[in-house]
């Protein structure tokens, strides 16, 4: 499906009351623009007289579902929405306004990319939209991009995947490299939102007729900071505690144990899911991050599944607890793995680097990181996204520093010696109290 309304058309989509940003001074041009390239302001008048618009995008403020943001709507039909000085010019006043008035920032893009008769002057327009996507960044504040079709090019590489979370419409056109000039054996495929979700470089497809909803509860849940760490959850599963190491092991790897999803369906009110690495992987088997709302306050949240996490997953879990941080919001996280993924795959796409950075992320965040161990602990691919300090344990949990059964490989002992050797790794709960790895807290030791 392609979108091809206009931006003010697009634009009621999501609000009822936007209010365009005074346009900046336009600078005096020699004909034909920079270049002098013949028939360029004959081509500009047309388009002007086409879409009703002076310029290939639309600024202004307006009201997602009672936030009120800045919104940035690309007009496709003014020179395929390219980006050219004067394009420039209002994104950076936009982007200006947002810092001074404390917005968030809604990019709508659809756009072929940079202006060619504008030439290198209209490609460093790209550079400038960094630099205010960037000082937005700094200043603490949200960008949510929706793609629309097409998302293409230097549009595509700084307002739409350099957003803090990316919506997309369905079948819609994304990708560097649009339709004219990518190779002609190109899978069109692959040059889809559903393929950029898919690959980890944007967060979810959306139906327009949930795009509203969608990116109000976004914008919510993204604008609501709070200094209070984030309450740890109550157990759902056993209460009382194992009665040795070996028990621990049993229990935690139980297919009747809750499971991340449990968890986060008891604790959230509702949530909305963070996807993908921003290089090229996702891990939705292994690792669960997104934000809600727990007792009116937002939380973010990273969990794993039970599975072996992938590396993509740890980058996923680094990327949401830098983007919390940033806006100044809680973190929950919830630990549940035998350990990191170790096959050849998981070395290839790099699980050491991966869990190093997720490593740097929990250590150097400052908002407050409450972690919950729920089931298994296994090893630095657990450790991992457990908060130094601040890790609390259910009863039927277990952490250690590795799998019994490999402790007793490496030893050299035999099968019958794991539950020993279970035992002798001090695993258990309880045993992680009294070692003072985690912490005790009677809503899970009652």
């Amino acid at each position: 499906m392609a979108d091809r309304l206009s931006a003010r058309a697009f634009l009621a989509l999501v609000t009822d009351d936007f209010r365009e940003l005074p346009h900046p001074p336009g600078r005096p041009e020699p004909a034909d623009g920079p270049l002098g390239w013949h028939g360029y302001d004959a081509s500009r008048a047309r388009a002007a007289e086409r879409t009703g618009e002076r310029e290939s995008v639309v600024c202004g403020t307006g009201h997602v579902e009672g936030v009120r943001a800045v919104l940035l709507a690309f007009e496709f039909g003014f020179l395929g929405g390219s980006l050219g000085r004067r394009t420039g010019d209002r994104l950076e006043a936009a982007y200006a306004y947002a810092r001074e008035h404390r917005l968030p920032v809604v990019p709508l893009v659809a756009t072929g990319g940079s202006r060619m008769q504008e030439g290198m002057l209209a490609l460093t327009q790209l550079q400038r939209v960094a630099r205010q996507s960037a000082l937005t960044r700094e200043a603490g504040l949200a960008q949510i991009a929706v793609l629309r079709d097409p998302a293409t090019g230097g549009g595509w590489a700084t307002l739409g995947a350099g957003a803090d979370v990316v919506l997309a419409l369905p079948g819609v056109q994304v990708g560097f490299a649009g339709s004219r000039v990518r190779p002609a054996d190109a899978d069109p495929a692959a040059y889809t939102a559903e393929a950029q979700v898919a690959a980890g470089s944007a967060d979810a497809v959306v139906p327009a007729g949930e795009l509203r909803a969608t990116l109000g509860r976004w914008l919510r849940l993204l604008t609501a900071p709070s200094a209070a760490a984030a309450p740890v959850p109550g157990p759902l599963g056993a209460r009382d505690l194992p009665v040795s190491g070996w028990d621990a092991v049993r229990r935690a790897r139980s297919p009747e144990r809750p499971r991340a999803g449990a968890y986060l369906d008891a604790y959230f009110t509702h949530r909305v899911a963070l996807s993908g690495d921003r290089c090229g992987g996702t891990d939705p088997a292994g690792m669960l991050c997104g934000f809600g709302e727990h007792a009116g306050r937002t939380v973010a949240y990273a969990a794993q599944t039970g599975a072996a996490t992938r590396p993509a997953g740890y980058r996923t879990a680094a990327r949401l607890l830098r983007l919390a941080d940033r806006l100044g919001i809680p973190v929950l996280t919830l630990v549940d793995t035998p350990g990191a993924a170790n096959d050849a795959e998981a070395e290839r796409q790099g699980a050491g680097p991966a869990i190093a950075d997720l490593f740097v992320a929990m250590a150097s965040v400052r908002t407050p990181v409450t972690t919950l161990l729920i089931g298994e602990g296994g090893s630095g691919g657990a450790l991992a996204l457990a908060a130094p300090g601040r890790t609390w344990a259910t009863p039927d949990s277990y952490f250690s520093v590795i799998a019994p059964e490999l402790a007793a490989a490496i030893l050299k002992r035999g099968p019958d010696e794991v539950e020993a050797t279970a035992g002798q790794l001090r695993l258990r709960p309880q045993d992680l109290i009294e070692l003072g790895v985690i912490r005790t807290g009677d809503q899970l030791f009652p």
